[in-house]
């Protein structure tokens, strides 16, 4: 049975359920639903925990099965928690997460709780996996850009506290947003702080502004996703991020490289006679960049992702060191021309 993080709550009022997946790659929300689960467990009688971290090749996986099969002299109930850094158990991991999964069925003594990281679909078709699936998952998903705001007042809100109502406080919510995307966990210690330095009640820009650290963190996928939605004031901001965090050049460059090249590829395909559907499955493109080709392939011509192609062959010539006339000797000069010529583009 699968459920979502907002009905954890309720589910565990209905009943605890001997068996528990948690995967994904937001600690925070991990360990907000790991506590949720063991403030139940405690209630009905779970009083000791054995933690195991699956590290290498060579982990004893007897010691989790034994754990799981053995009761303490202190307590009949017990919690099990075994981590997966990799998501990846291995052939021996894979056998004993079956045998794991079917010991926990029916079992009211112990409370087995496996966590993950986020898993693709392969790994989800995986037989250990679908005899995890036997018990409870949960996937818990990122709080993406768009949600971040209405999450912060959210988490405001269960503190006593909220931004002023109408444009303004709107605008502080994106503010907040900007300082803090990417990094949910320093985002949550940001607004716990606000709660140490003002009372409950209504907060101003002024305050947050002054309050709330610059601790946003970027990823180049996200980058290019903002590229294609043609946001150029974000873009420029991660940009900066990527920048100041030591991120390769190299990597900039193929990610907005290889967009360009999936438009054109996709764009010429149409240009054949193929249903953009299936130009964009066989380019691979899928989910939210899928969408956003959808929208920005009608706005874009042939000759246009010609001269961005032509654009980014330059802009490899400066990232390796080379001097290419009408762009910047300097790499993140010349990314930051490349990425907002494409961003404008796509946002027209």
């Amino acid at each position: 049975m699968q459920i979502q993080t907002a009905a954890l709550a309720a589910h565990l009022q209905k009943g605890l359920k001997s068996l528990y997946t948690l995967y994904g790659d937001e600690p925070l929300l991990i360990q907000e639903a790991l506590d949720t689960i063991r403030v139940a467990a405690r209630a009905q009688g779970f009083s000791e925990r054995s933690s195991h971290t699956v590290s290498g090749a060579h982990f004893d996986w007897s010691e989790v099965l034994a754990a799981g099969g053995s009761l303490s002299l202190f307590s009949d109930k017990q919690i099990l928690e075994l981590r997966i850094p990799s998501g990846k158990p291995g052939k021996d991991g894979s056998v004993a997460l079956q045998q794991l999964a079917q010991a926990a069925h029916g079992n009211d003594s112990v409370l087995t709780l496996v966590i993950l990281p986020r898993l693709d679909r392969t790994t989800k078709a995986s037989a250990w996996f679908v005899a995890l699936e036997a018990g409870v998952t949960l996937e818990v998903s990122p709080v993406e850009r768009a949600a971040l705001p209405q999450w912060i007042a959210q988490r405001l809100a269960a503190q006593g506290q909220r931004v002023v109502a109408g444009v303004e406080g709107q605008r502080t919510l994106q503010f907040f947003a900007d300082r803090v995307e990417g990094n949910l966990l320093a985002a949550h210690q940001e607004i716990q702080k606000l709660a140490l330095l003002h009372p409950a009640g209504e907060l101003r820009f002024e305050q947050i502004e002054a309050a709330v650290l610059n601790v946003a963190r970027f990823d180049v996928f996200k980058l290019s996703l903002a590229v294609l939605a043609g946001q150029t004031a974000r873009v420029q901001r991660m940009l900066d991020g990527l920048q100041a965090e030591g991120e390769a050049e190299v990597l900039v460059h193929y990610t907005l490289a290889e967009d360009i090249r999936a438009l054109k590829r996709v764009k010429d395909a149409i240009g054949r006679g193929s249903p953009l559907p299936m130009a964009l499955r066989e380019q691979r493109v899928w989910g939210d960049k899928e969408r956003l080709f959808e929208r920005v392939l009608p706005r874009l011509s042939a000759a246009t992702l010609t001269s961005f192609l032509q654009d980014a062959h330059q802009v490899d010539g400066v990232v390796k060191g080379l001097k290419r006339p009408d762009w910047p000797a300097a790499p993140w000069s010349a990314l930051q021309l490349l990425a907002l010529r494409l961003c404008r583009a796509c946002a027209v």
